[in-house]
C-alpha cells in the first residue's frame, strides 16, 4: 500500500511525501525517492516519476510492497484526485438465472445508473439461463463462431459491448461477474493498470481458497495451470459528458466441457491449453479441480472475500433498471443489427 501526498506549484510537484506499509532498505532510501520527485513537471508519466526514482535510489536498495513503477501510478492518483475503493457504500448482487442478452443488457444500464450517479457503485454475479458464447464488441461473427455447432447445441450467441475475445459458458460451470464503479476509483491509471486494479481483490479472493493466480496482461487471470479467467472493459460516458462509470466483467472457468467449446467457437487446440487443458477430450475444469469446492461455495467465498475488504450491502437490480434492461435486450442484444455487426 503506496499513499502520495503531493503539491503542485508552478507546473512542477512539490513537497512529496511517499508513505504507506511497506518495507524499504536502507532508511535513507525514502528521502531520496521523496528528492527524486521533488521538481518533476507535474505532467510526467508514471513511467519517466518511475524512472527518476530509479536513478536516485541508494546502490543495494532493497523494497519489499513497493516498487518504482507503484509509487510512480500512486503520484498520478493523486494528482488526478483518485478515489479508493472504501470511499463508496458498495452494493453486492447475486439473483436467479436471466438469458445471455438480458445480462448483456444489465451490464450497460447499471453501469449508465452509476455514472448517473443513481446506483452506487455495484459487483454484480451472474447466473446463466441459458448456454451462450459471447463475442466481444468488435469481433467478426463468422470468424468466432461455428453458428451450426452452436444450433446443434442450443448455444445463444450475443455480442457484448465491451472489447476483448469470445467465451462460452454454460450455466453451473462459469463464474461470471460485473463491477460497475465510478470513473474516479480508477482515475490516473493508465488502461493496463485498471485491469490490474480491479482484479487486485478477486487475487486475494482466490488465494484465499488455495490458488496461487496472479495479473496477466492485458486481461488474464492465469495460475501455474494456464489461464483460468478473462476480462474486459468498458467506458460509459456520464451524463452532459460528465465523469462516467467503468465496466469491468469477468468470467471464470469453474468446469467446462471442451468438446463442446469446439463444437461452438473456431479456436485451435493451442487456445484451448490456455484455458488449462492440452486435449479437447478433457474438461475446462480449473477452480473446481484446484479449489476442490462446489461452484456456489466458490462464489460465496468471493463475495464474502469483497465484504471484508470494502464492505458492501446486498442489493437488487430494482424494477425499473429490470424493466430497461429487458427493453434493451429486445431492441437491440437480441437483433442482428447488433450481433452481426462485424459480420
Amino acid at each position: 500500500m503506496v499513499v502520495v501526498d503531493v503539491d503542485v506549484e508552478d507546473g512542477a510537484l512539490r513537497r512529496v511525501r511517499v508513505a504507506g506499509d511497506f518495507f524499504l532498505e536502507p532508511d535513507e532510501a525514502l528521502d531520496a525517492v521523496n528528492r527524486a520527485l521533488d521538481g518533476a513537471p507535474a505532467d510526467t508519466g508514471a513511467a519517466g516519476l518511475a524512472a527518476r526514482i530509479d536513478a536516485a535510489l541508494p546502490e543495494g536498495t532493497v523494497m519489499y510492497g513497493l516498487t518504482p513503477e507503484g509509487v510512480g501510478i500512486a503520484v498520478r492518483r493523486a494528482l488526478a484526485h483518485a478515489t479508493d475503493w472504501t470511499d463508496y457504500d458498495w452494493q453486492v448482487i447475486h439473483e436467479g438465472p436471466q438469458s445471455p442478452a438480458v445480462h448483456m443488457a444489465l451490464d450497460e444500464v447499471l453501469t449508465a445508473e452509476v455514472a448517473a450517479g443513481r446506483r452506487p457503485p455495484t459487483l454484480r454475479v451472474w447466473e446463466w439461463g441459458a448456454p451462450a458464447v459471447i463475442i466481444g464488441s468488435f469481433q467478426s461473427l463468422r470468424n468466432e463462431v461455428d453458428t451450426e455447432g452452436a444450433r446443434r447445441h442450443g448455444v445463444e450467441v450475443v455480442r457484448r459491448i465491451s472489447g476483448g475475445g469470445a467465451m462460452f459458458v454454460e450455466p453451473g460451470n462459469t463464474i461470471t461477474y460485473s463491477l460497475s464503479v465510478p470513473e474516479a476509483l480508477v482515475q490516473g491509471l493508465s488502461f493496463q493498470d485498471s485491469y490490474a486494479y480491479l482484479d487486485d481483490w478477486v487475487l486475494g479472493a482466490l488465494g484465499e481458497m488455495g490458488i496461487r493466480a496472479w495479473y496477466q496482461p492485458l486481461n488474464d487471470i492465469a495460475t501455474d495451470q494456464g489461464k483460468i479467467a478473462g476480462a474486459a472493459q468498458k467506458r460509459i460516458v456520464g451524463p452532459d459528458g460528465g465523469p462516467g462509470a467503468v465496466l469491468h466483467h469477468v468470467t471464470m472457468a469453474y468446469d467446462i466441457d471442451a468438446d463442446k467449446m469446439l463444437d461452438v467457437l473456431r479456436i485451435g487446440r493451442e487456445k484451448l491449453s490456455d484455458k488449462g487443458t492440452k486435449s479437447a477430450k478433457k474438461r475446462v475444469d480449473p477452480l473446481r479441480r484446484q479449489t476442490g469446492l462446489p461452484r456456489g461455495a466458490v462464489i460465496e467465498r468471493m463475495i464474502d472475500s469483497f465484504r471484508a475488504r470494502y464492505g458492501s450491502a446486498d442489493g437488487k437490480v430494482t424494477d425499473e433498471e429490470l424493466a430497461l434492461a429487458e427493453e434493451l435486450a429486445r431492441t437491440k442484444f437480441t437483433t442482428p443489427d447488433w450481433t452481426a455487426r462485424v459480420p
